[in-house]
């Protein structure tokens, strides 16, 4: 099933890091971005199949990350991080077409299956074609 392309967006950067780095010791290419508008500027020239986004950031939050993404970029599947932010917020952005949400702190454990499950529903559009 891989390699598949992960964009870790965070703007705690000791977070950031470290789960880009364990995302790569499983052999999982991760790229990270410190905020929304880099998550975006990343995206203009290095494609990825699930982006897994922080809800709550300062300046672009992650549900207008998540707007920018689904716009610009349909195919890419999002997990979205809810630490400070309310399930409230989790529930939201599933509307907006987000993949799932994990409330932060997360066990890797836990969230690598849904990247699997997320880049298994890409790879499942992508065959089926446009609505």
């Amino acid at each position: 099933m891989r390699p598949y392309r992960v964009l870790v967006v965070d703007d705690e950067p000791d977070f950031l890091e470290t789960l880009v780095r364990r995302l790569e010791r499983r052999e999982i290419p991760a790229r990270g971005a410190a905020s929304g508008k880099e998550a975006l500027a990343v995206l203009e020239t290095e494609p990825c199949d699930v982006m897994i986004l922080d809800v709550k950031m300062p300046g672009m939050d992650g549900l207008e990350v998540l707007r920018v993404v689904k716009t610009r970029w349909p195919a890419v599947e999002v997990i979205l991080l809810t630490g400070h932010a309310s399930v409230e917020s989790g529930i939201q952005g599933m509307e907006l077409g987000a993949f799932d949400y994990v409330m932060k702190p997360c066990k890797l454990a836990d969230l690598i299956p849904k990247v699997e499950q997320a880049y298994e529903r890409k790879l499942l559009r992508e065959r089926a074609g446009p609505p």
